[in-house]
């Protein structure tokens, strides 16, 4: 009923007298109408709106879009569902403060604005701003930013600078993004890019069927602990807002002549984009998924995924396979299982370092608790599966915990996190005893220091009676985890009588160890330099 009013309004101010919009001021007063063929641009000219018909296609849709770029990149579609196949088209702003796409042949609403606040706005007007920002405000509200109803609440398939992804806990606003169909129709396609506040809050990427594709991990301090990607750089700055109101991240541009945003292509990637003036196109900076091990729960429960290793998918340690036949053929739907069952009383906690954090939607986090607290709650329940801190910045800091099997773990290597998983008792000893041979180890080692390089210290020591020399990697090395392996794979396969063996390797936690044969004749620095 409400919206047999609004068309039939709409169609006795359209009849008496159709007003265009004014370029002299760039704001649309009520019953002001944009027909099919005519724009409107924001103030400095950088966004434009109006009609536009895709390429490759028939139909006609409202839309804005970058007018300063020689694409004219689309950013956003308010008929998305409900296209023209002609140009019949136009755009009003009701006097009661709606925006209406109205197909003026038939009289037919194809989209509205369907604000909340109709019956209290008097003076209602709407403007593009150079944020690309479509909003709705009372004309005689004396804060300027008090919108009444925006474009970047409900967005297409493209996040500006300055727009919020993610919820409004108190006006149960959901910023959801969604995919054009394909890259000729922006109807909704199969994929979405949302918030999920199931748990400690995460954003997941989900195909046709609500199936997971991609999911960033939780906010740490830093970054998305699942998105290395996401780091300081001269283009933006990323910010994530966590309180009892809203739950949200956004981005903003450092340099405002720069132009950047992020879009969920119709092949279901969420893709960073920055504006490159010398080649007049977009280059394209981030993907998510980026990889393989990127697709959500390659490895099913207790699996890990590392893209450095063929097959990618493993058990965590201290897991095997749920099916030793089907992980064999590649088949990592079954998961893994701890190799000896949990008995709650007499459980501990083993650490796992470099990787993203579990699926957070089985969670439940406290911010204010310290690391040392949050294991003792954890032992405490025995269906709490592994713990870890919230925030990495400093010493670390807020608890998160895991009640159910964990699901969707990679390897990140020094861009990762530290996990506590819990454990059987027996398992908890073994690595306490080969941590403790490792200690000891190093304290031999230690009185037979040899040298000193830029990646770390040299040991001499005896392995089965052969002298030995051994690299031990510094923590604060720039080398990592996958140098490490490069180098041991490079050493292993340079067979030559003047190069040095490798005789085997060591990897616990952040320890690296590189096990040569001792070379009596000193350094080849010494015959080099003198």
């Amino acid at each position: 009923m409400a919206r047999c009013l609004i068309k039939l309004a709409f169609l006795s101010c359209f009849c008496l007298s159709t007003l265009l919009f004014s370029h002299a001021s760039d704001l649309i007063r009520p019953n002001q109408s944009l027909p099919d063929g005519k724009f409107f641009a924001s103030s400095n000219g950088t966004f434009e709106m109006g009609f536009f018909r895709p390429d490759n296609s028939k139909n006609r849709f409202f839309g804005i879009w970058y007018k300063v770029i020689s694409t004219g990149t689309v950013v956003w579609v308010a008929n998305r569902d409900s296209p023209l196949n002609d140009m019949s088209g136009a755009l009003t702003l009701t006097q009661d403060g709606n925006l209406i796409v109205l197909n003026t042949a038939n009289g037919n609403v194809l989209w509205s604005s369907w604000g909340n606040y109709t019956s209290s706005i008097r003076n209602p007007v709407a403007q593009l701003l150079e944020s690309g920002n479509l909003v709705i405000r009372d004309e005689n509200d004396e804060n300027p930013g008090n919108f009444l109803w925006q474009s970047f609440d409900h967005p297409s398939d493209t996040v500006l600078p300055g727009m919020k992804m993610g919820k409004n806990l108190v006006t149960g606003l959901d910023r959801v993004l969604r995919s054009w169909k394909t890259s000729d129709d922006p109807s909704t396609g199969n994929y979405s890019f949302l918030l999920d506040s199931h748990g400690f809050p995460q954003f997941l990427l989900m195909g046709s069927g609500s199936i997971e594709r991609f999911r960033s991990g939780p906010w740490n301090g830093e970054r998305l602990s699942g998105a290395p990607g996401l780091k300081e750089n001269p283009i933006y700055t990323f910010e994530f807002v966590f309180n009892q109101e809203e739950i949200y991240c956004t981005f903003q541009l450092i340099n405002s002549s720069v132009f950047s945003r992020q879009v969920l292509s119709p092949t279901g990637t969420l893709q960073r984009f920055s504006w490159n003036y010398r080649t007049e196109a977009w280059t394209n900076l981030l993907n998510a998924p980026s990889d393989i091990c990127d697709n959500y729960g390659i490895c099913s429960s207790y699996g890990i995924c590392d893209i450095s290793i063929s097959p990618v998918c493993s058990c965590l340690d201290k897991f095997k396979p749920q099916n030793e036949k089907d992980w064999a053929s590649a088949d990592w739907s079954g998961g893994c299982a701890r190799r000896t069952p949990l008995n709650c009383k007499s459980d501990g906690f083993v650490k796992y370092s470099g990787v993203k954090l579990p699926d957070t939607r089985n969670s439940r986090y406290n911010q204010s608790m310290n690391l040392e607290e949050c294991e003792k709650m954890c032992l405490k329940d025995c269906s709490c599966m592994a713990y870890a801190n919230i925030d990495i910045r400093g010493r670390g800091s807020g608890c998160l915990l895991w009640f159910e099997d964990l699901m969707d773990i990679k390897k990140l290597g020094e861009s990762g996190q530290h996990i506590y998983i819990r454990m059987a008792s027996s398992e908890i000893a073994s690595s306490e005893r080969r941590v403790k041979i490792i200690r000891v180890c190093l304290t031999l080692l230690a009185q037979n220091k040899i040298g000193e390089g830029g990646f770390g210290l040299v040991y001499k020591g005896t392995l089965q009676g052969q002298e030995i020399a051994v690299k031990r990697l510094s923590k604060y090395s720039t080398q990592g985890l996958n140098e490490f392996k490069n180098e041991v794979i490079l050493i292993t396969k340079l067979q030559h009588r003047n190069l040095v063996r490798l005789l085997g390797c060591c990897i616990d936690g952040e320890e690296k160890m590189l096990i040569y044969e001792f070379m009596p004749n000193n350094s080849l620095a010494t015959f080099i330099f003198g």
